[in-house]
């Protein structure tokens, strides 16, 4: 194992990427892994960053806490997602600057590519445009965290990477229906429907958007590598590169569900960009890639659903 770090902080560890990502370095990194959620460390609270890092001293960070959730509440609360992320970000990018951490890793969405980029998106279309406004503020926010990288490292020689994960989706996810984002919340509707016996559940949209969906043990299983091997502010896209319809996930959902009811689709709701696949190249160009087949991810995604939600332990 690799010796580059003695203690690596992970924040938002609670969360679902969080749940994906700590096993993975505790697994392939010879370093103390520390993990922390909000309960330990409101992030928001001035001054607290600073806090954690004097207790903690680490000399790595993963930084996963944010404000994250599905786009109809991030048209709902634009504003909560913008204020939320950009403190967190701002205030604890500043002082592990300034707090003896060597590395710095975030994470931000593939929403933060502009509305109009064109499929496969690749890095370098990162500041063609605004992106889509459903969810700017949250994308905004998780955008300056490039900003920051280039800054600080300009000025301060600071090391830090920012990864952009597609669009996430495995177990410990957020199965909220006013919050989740698509996969989990079909997921729940279709387990629903089952179980009561319901002939038909509704879909948002028309089902015509093409999506790129990623499992996060993918995503969890090259972070160890970037931190050892990846010292650059340019961020990487931490994807598939295939294609998928959404009303060809629903039907694959509804498979891994066993839900043998109708979809009713419901062109009126927001659905998005029509394509949106992000360009996995620069990721295999470093001998990485995100194998794991949609239908077998969904699979474990369901098997786990089920199985901890009789134990109380999902989030509804």
């Amino acid at each position: 194992m690799n010796k580059a770090f003695q203690r690596i902080l992970v924040t938002g560890a609670t969360g679902f990427v969080g749940h994906h990502i700590v096993p993975v370095l505790k697994n392939n990194l010879d370093a103390e892994i520390i993990a922390v959620g909000k309960r330990d460390f409101d992030l928001l609270e001035p001054g607290m960053a600073g806090k954690m890092l004097r207790k903690i001293n680490p000399d790595c960070i993963v930084h996963l806490a944010a404000k994250s959730g599905g786009i109809l509440d991030n048209k709902q609360k634009p504003a909560d997602y913008y204020f939320e992320n950009i403190v967190i970000n701002t205030h604890l990018f500043h002082a592990a600057c300034f707090g003896g951490v060597k590395k710095f890793m975030g994470l931000m969405g593939g929403c933060s590519y502009p509305a109009a980029a064109r499929s496969p998106i690749g890095e370098d279309q990162m500041w063609d445009g605004f992106p889509q406004i459903e969810s700017a503020g949250y994308s905004m926010a998780k955008k300056m965290l490039l900003v920051q990288s280039w800054a600080y490292r300009q000025q301060h020689g600071f090391n830090s990477i920012t990864l952009v994960p597609g669009n996430i989706y495995g177990e410990w996810d957020n199965f909220n229906l006013t919050t989740a984002h698509v996969i989990p919340a079909l997921i729940r509707k279709c387990i629903e429907a089952k179980e009561n016996r319901l002939p038909f559940i509704a879909a948002l949209g028309s089902g015509r958007p093409i999506r790129d969906f990623v499992y996060a043990g993918d995503v969890a299983a090259v972070l160890p590598w970037f931190l050892n091997n990846y010292n650059n502010s340019e961020p990487v896209n931490i994807s598939t590169g295939k294609r998928t319809s959404i009303r060809e996930l629903v039907e694959t959902v509804k498979a891994a569900a066993g839900y043998p009811g109708e979809i009713r689709w419901d062109p009126s709701q927001p659905e998005g960009q029509l394509e949106k696949i992000f360009d996995p190249g620069r990721l295999n160009q470093l001998g990485l890639q995100c194998p794991t087949p949609l239908a077998e991810g969904l699979r474990r995604t369901v098997k786990w659903f089920l199985e901890n939600r009789a134990k109380g332990t999902v989030r509804l």
